[in-house]
């Protein structure tokens, strides 16, 4: 019993380390240093929120097909091969790449990230919760997530801080490159260690291996489609999203309308990120106690109040504490519905055998924010600079936060029906 419980936790926290390892350098690295990031590579806002469109477009293709290969390959194999191709790819970043080439590497990592990672990361965790704690299960994949990114924005912070002068608003162009080159070295070190750890510490029994000698088959595809709460949970996972997506501003309002520096804007950045552990352990296990759906419907509002106080003007220069406190609000709803995303699919009685499918499903819809969301971030940031900018922004959150508190409450009302 004790080697089967310490193997349970190894193999948990295997998961955790890889399903935040794999996003370090498409997303948390940008997260933390995006005024820098932008000055270092000469980049506009818009041509940002254009890579990460790119990688959306890519991702959607790729969450498709990755979900009949996650029903029918082990979740090790899967893992490893995408993590050791993502860390690669940092390779290229720290070059600091034309804009070209940087929109070639968010479409790279649209496959190595998604098609490859995803739905076995989700399928390997819906196993590991059984029948009665899918809640826990998901709550500590993304706290944990959370609680790794939080660390390593930490780092990071820290070890681009160490590089630069004593005064980092002194610092030269040469200098900031040169520290985000070795912040993006760490970052890919890190990533390749995870694609190892997933193979040592994941079963090999697998229960996709079973299904290794069968053709692959979109029949789980067409079997979770005809379920209204699968399209609902696609509706929730999408305005939850835009939420999560709206984070990669919060450094940058910050910077641009709270008058931080750019080392103390991405530890506002970094504020956000240590309250993801706590609000999606929380919400998993409450989940568990209280529903999946109820807990949808209270996040949906917090993310609701959080982003209408930024979108209300109410924040201006020198409100440092005010600032911090609405994201500690926003990220309360934001980070409790990433650990929710997917502990409803039990209440909305997916089949286990068909998981792959339904994650496929349900992202390549839920998931559509990182087609629009950075283009559309950088276009209201570029077209009204400075706070009305980031005020759009914020409006657009809150529009989806309401929608998404309409869609839990249709779902509760499907599931309920369903028992």
């Amino acid at each position: 019993m004790e080697v089967s419980g310490a193997r349970r936790v190894l193999s948990i926290a295997a998961l955790v380390i890889a399903g935040e390892s794999v996003f370090l350098l498409p997303f948390v690295f940008a997260r933390v240093f995006r005024p820098t990031l932008l000055d270092v590579f000469g980049l506009t806002n818009l041509e940002l929120g254009t890579a990460y469109s790119i990688y959306g477009v890519v991702a959607m293709a790729s969450y498709f097909f990755g979900g009949p290969l996650a029903d029918k390959f082990p979740a090790r194999i899967l893992l490893a091969i995408a993590l050791a191709s993502t860390a690669a790819g940092g390779l290229v970043m720290m070059t600091v790449p034309s804009f070209s080439t940087l929109v070639a590497l968010y479409a790279y990592w649209g496959v190595t990230t998604i098609a490859l990672f995803w739905a076995p990361l989700i399928r390997a965790t819906r196993q590991w919760g059984g029948e009665d704690e899918q809640g826990r299960a998901f709550g500590l994949l993304d706290g944990g997530r959370g609680l790794l990114a939080a660390s390593m924005g930490v780092i990071m912070v820290l070890l681009f801080a160490g590089l630069l002068p004593a005064e980092s608003e002194a610092a030269s162009l040469a200098e900031k490159t040169d520290a985000l080159r070795r912040v993006i070295l760490v970052l890919s070190g890190m990533t390749f260690a995870a694609a190892v750890l997933v193979m040592l510490a994941l079963p090999h029994n697998d229960p996709s291996e079973t299904g290794a000698e069968q053709p692959l088959s979109l029949k789980g595809v067409a079997r979770v489609a005809a379920m209204p709460s699968v399209w609902l949970q696609a509706a929730i996972i999408l305005c939850a999203y835009v939420g999560f997506k709206a984070i990669d501003d919060f450094s940058l309002y910050a910077n641009q309308v709270v008058g931080l520096d750019e080392v103390d804007a991405a530890s506002a950045g970094v504020l956000s990120l240590w309250i993801r552990p706590f609000a999606a352990v929380g919400a998993g296990l409450l989940a568990d106690r209280i529903g999946a759906s109820t807990m949808t419907m209270t996040s949906f509002v917090l993310m609701a109040l959080g982003s209408l106080i930024l979108a209300s003007g109410l924040i201006g220069a020198g409100m440092v504490w005010i600032f911090l406190l609405t994201i500690v609000c926003s990220s309360l709803g934001i980070f409790a519905l990433r650990g929710l995303y997917f502990a409803i699919m039990r209440e909305g009685k997916v089949p286990r055998a068909f998981t792959g499918a339904a994650v496929g499903l349900v992202s390549v819809i839920g998931y559509t924010p990182d087609v629009f969301m950075g283009p559309l971030m950088g276009y209201l940031l570029d077209q009204s600079p400075g706070a009305a900018g980031h005020q759009h922004v914020y409006w657009v959150v809150t529009g989806f936060a309401l929608l998404g508190l309409i869609a839990s409450w249709c779902f509760a009302r499907v599931t309920s029906r369903a028992l």
